[in-house]
């Protein structure tokens, strides 16, 4: 055999197999790599996410935008009070009750939150929603003309607008917890009849996109198909599975006998 049978399984995962070794120790190069890999991953939790660019694209893809907070001030904060990011602050309240919210009732309402990843929200949100819109729409699901950006958010935070605005379902996109392979991990959380005290149980969840993982595609069909099974049935959650990749297996074609070369 020809060196090391691992080195060909390194073609097919971004996880730390056959790094080799030096003596006793990892080789320099792997080292560093580590470092990096680590540093990315604290720069996508502590950094603030940069709305700016997020906005304009929301609003090029023709949505209203509006900007929140939850009730944990700074990034500090929002780490070590998980509590705090679930909630909205005063001022974000009364913006939402102000605004009318909840005067009529939207099907769907989009929410954006930063999450545990800058990088994911920043690279992921925009580039998700231009695929998913026109798939909801195609599905005649009414979406809430404005997306909701919300600074310090955990999952939940997303119950609370969605409450606020009546919403049937509540469909946020989140950045996750980074891995050393994945410091820009999108997730996307789908609750039915957002309030407040939604277990994780009562959502579904589409994990890791990004270009690396879960194409953007996928996820916009991923998501249209759970958001219309979830309004059809009254449900998110353990009871609701996800059939969309069924749905794509059978969507494909019978190869012809003519040209099934497999005798």
């Amino acid at each position: 055999m020809n060196g090391d049978p691992w080195q060909t399984l390194r073609r097919f995962t971004d996880a730390r197999i056959a790094l080799g070794r030096t003596g006793h120790a990892l080789p320099a190069a792997e080292v560093l790599r580590f470092q990096l890999a680590h540093a990315q991953a604290r720069d996508a939790v502590g950094q603030p996410v940069d709305f700016a660019p997020l906005e304009a694209g929301l609003r090029g893809l023709g949505y209203a935008v509006t900007t929140l907070h939850s009730q944990a001030g700074d990034r500090a904060t929002y780490l070590k009070r998980p509590d705090w990011g679930r909630l909205l602050d005063p001022s974000s309240q009364r913006q939402l009750a102000e605004s009318g919210a909840g005067r009529s009732r939207p099907e769907v309402v989009w929410v954006i939150g930063d999450g545990l990843s800058a990088f994911a929200v920043e690279r992921h949100a925009v580039p998700v929603m231009e695929q998913a819109a026109p798939r909801l729409a195609a599905a005649g699901i009414a979406v809430h003309p404005t997306v909701f950006l919300a600074r310090q958010a955990r999952v939940a935070l997303g119950d609370e607008i969605g409450a606020a605005l009546n919403a049937r379902l509540v469909i946020m996109l989140i950045g996750e917890r980074p891995g050393l392979s994945s410091p820009d991990s999108l997730g996307i959380y789908l609750t039915f009849e957002p309030r407040h005290g939604r277990q994780n149980a009562e959502r579904n969840c589409i994990s890791n996109v990004r270009p690396a993982g879960l194409s953007y595609q996928q996820a916009a069909v991923k998501v249209t198909w759970l958001a219309r099974e979830a309004l059809r049935l009254g449900l998110t959650g353990v009871g609701l599975k996800d059939g969309s990749d069924d749905l794509a297996l059978e969507s494909q074609p019978t190869p012809s006998p003519a040209l099934d070369h497999q005798g």
